[in-house]
């Protein structure tokens, strides 16, 4: 088995794409598992603005929870329209080119690209985050094992889309199973107790408080929280990777995350209240994440602990993949409209748009090291593409039913408006909030991207210009090429290159360029006895021979001097540069043997000289 197949395993032709869909079971942890994981850090990261209110900020999570729960209902029943009205896939993009313009449907389009790089990167450091909680001796460790984790999701999505679902169904219900049955218990506890149950591990002391309730750092607090609504949009995105009837699939699909979530997020901002937990400081000695001092509190320090929390790390790490899900995706649909390179639109051999998933990669993994893995340095990045692409969507929702018009249309308006008003006031309130802690960067990021978008799509319209034609073909007045062959010396490859190149052109030149006297000297001697007199003895006009001294082992300018010099000689004939290329058929053979032949090739290509043509001859090496 070739280690290509043994890593992502055997190629898929096209007619496999069928077998490649999912149902609600392997659909949950394929698009559900950012906003699954996102009750982890969503309430972590309010809860860590309420720091300096000491305990007193602690019961504020309750409001700031309910806030958001009923925003995440909105935005639910706005995007059960969504995927009924697109049902090939209505994310954010789509539906505001459709609906508003090709300007807004880009915006929202940066706005998704950033987020999803975000969710990797988010979704990797906190999973990370939890380890470190739970065993405090790797947190040296934590931009190392950030990045090893990203590379393991990475492998994993170019193995297929089917693949990636079913490989991380055991941890997405692994960490639902147990996260219900802690938070179960600890609610039952809490109710027996009368709202006030004793710790079975005492959390760690809240400080003391520095400052008082304030609006400012309660808004604060909620954009942060609003992080935790991050994801829900990745179902209507990936309406077509569900089996059919997709629609029906797609909306159970969501039904069952939003529900999930709901109950997570609800069930941890009760008993941090109950149990009076608040947040540690992130990335300083004795930081424990939230959920960590929860179950904890609630079953001690034991194998259930170990468990619930080994559950939520995977959970953490592996949502990485609601982006490796929907980012290839979202790049397809852009570059088929022309303003991503085409490589973006093109299948891989499992399926899967591999250049997106790399792309992904990449930039998610310079942002784990430039904030060294920590997530609390990420997080005010977070959530503003999201909530600009929420409101986008939910506007281009309520001008596609104001154009059907039909049953229902008027009350799927009032719908998608209230979703899109609603995701308006929290993008404001995100952005004022988050502004001067890092949300500027996206602020910038997104006009940059739209510039690139539109860098692209000019360069495309420009070439289809450039190459576009009516003329029929012109077949008067064709000349032959010449041939110039550059050669190393007399070889079973110069052969057949000189055979090729008689092939094609009357007129054919070898070019050697030599750094030797002797050598040179050999060459001319084998020259007339292999090639002068066999040609002439066939009656066609012999190779010539141009020898070029270079002292100083020059050869790619030698190259374009003699190239000029023959178009000169020779005007309106174009010269067909004939290159042998030494195929190995073994990887570790290109260890072996230098590229000249590549380089050549490239040296050419981008000479700018435009009556060249380069002809490739490989010489494959025998196994």
């Amino acid at each position: 088995m070739a280690i290509s197949d043994w890593l992502f395993g055997r190629r898929l032709a096209t007619l496999d794409e069928g077998h490649q869909r999912v149902g609600v079971l392997a659909g949950i942890p394929m698009l559900g598992l950012d906003a699954l994981a996102s009750a982890a850090y969503g309430p972590e990261a309010a809860l860590t603005l309420l720091i300096p209110m000491g305990a007193e900020g602690v019961p504020y999570i309750g409001p700031i929870t309910i806030l958001i729960l009923g925003l995440l209902a909105v935005v639910y029943l706005s995007y059960r329209q969504t995927i009924a009205a697109y049902p090939h896939g209505g994310g954010s993009y789509t539906v505001a080119r459709e609906n508003l313009g090709t300007a807004p449907g880009l915006l929202a389009a940066a706005a998704l690209m950033l987020d999803y790089v975000l969710v990797v990167a988010v979704g990797i450091s906190a999973g990370i985050g939890a380890l470190v909680s739970a065993l405090p001796g790797l947190q040296p460790f934590t931009l190392s094992l950030c990045l090893a984790t990203l590379a393991l999701i990475t492998l994993v999505n170019l193995r297929g889309v089917k693949e990636s679902g079913l490989a991380f169904m055991i941890p997405t219900y692994l960490f639902v199973v147990s996260m219900l049955g802690v938070l179960g218990l600890g609610i039952y506890r809490a109710w027996a107790s009368g709202g006030h149950p004793v710790p079975v591990v005492a959390p760690p002391p809240i400080g003391p408080a520095t400052t008082g309730a304030s609006l400012w750092i309660l808004m604060r607090s909620f954009a942060s929280g609003c992080t935790a609504m991050t994801g829900v949009e990745a179902v209507s995105n990936g309406v077509s990777v569900f089996r059919d009837p997709p629609v029906r699939y797609a909306r159970h699909t969501l039904t069952a995350i939003i529900a999930l979530l709901g109950i997570l997020l609800a069930a941890i901002a009760y008993l941090c209240r109950a149990y009076q937990i608040g947040a540690t400081e992130p990335g300083h000695e004795g930081y424990q994440s939230v959920l960590s001092q929860l179950v904890a509190a609630i079953v001690g320090n034991g194998f259930a602990y170990y468990i619930t929390i080994g559950a939520v790390l995977a959970v953490l790490a592996l949502s990485a993949n609601t982006g490796f899900a929907d980012f290839p995706r979202l790049c397809r649909v852009i570059a088929q409209d022309g303003y991503l390179p085409n490589a973006f639109a093109h299948r891989g051999r499992r399926l899967v748009y591999s250049h997106g998933i790399l792309v992904l990669a990449g930039l998610s993994g310079a942002l784990l090291v430039l904030f060294r893995g920590i997530t609390d340095a990420l997080i005010p990045l977070f959530a503003v593409g999201a909530f600009l692409a929420f409101t986008l969507s939910q506007a281009g929702m309520v001008e596609h039913w104001r154009r059907v018009r039909g049953p229902g249309s008027t009350r799927s308006m009032v719908i998608n408006g209230l979703g899109a008003a609603c995701t308006a006031v929290t993008l404001v309130v995100v952005l004022i909030s988050k502004f001067a802690e890092g949300a500027w960067v996206t602020v910038l990021l997104i006009p940059i991207l739209l510039a690139a978008f539109a860098s692209v799509r000019v360069h495309y319209l420009s070439v289809g210009r450039e190459v576009r034609s009516e003329e029929p073909l012109d077949a008067a007045h064709l000349q032959p090429p010449i041939a110039l062959l550059p050669i190393r010396g007399w070889s079973a490859i110069t052969r057949k290159a000189l055979r090729i190149a008689l092939k094609i052109a009357p007129d054919v030149y070898a070019l050697h360029i030599a750094g030797d006297e002797q050598a040179v000297l050999d060459l001319e001697d084998t020259w007339q006895h292999r090639v002068r007199e066999p040609a002439s003895e066939a009656g066609i006009e012999p190779p010539r021979l141009i020898v070029i001294f270079s002292p100083y082992r020059r050869l790619y300018q030698p190259l374009i001097e003699v190239v000029g010099d023959l178009q000169r000689s020779h005007p309106g004939r174009d010269i067909a540069v004939i290159v042998p290329e030494l195929v190995a058929t073994r990887w570790y053979h290109y260890l072996l043997h230098n590229q000249t032949a590549a380089i050549i090739k490239a040296y050419l290509h981008f000479s700018g000289m435009r009556r060249v043509v380069v002809v490739s001859v490989p010489w494959y090496l025998n196994d």
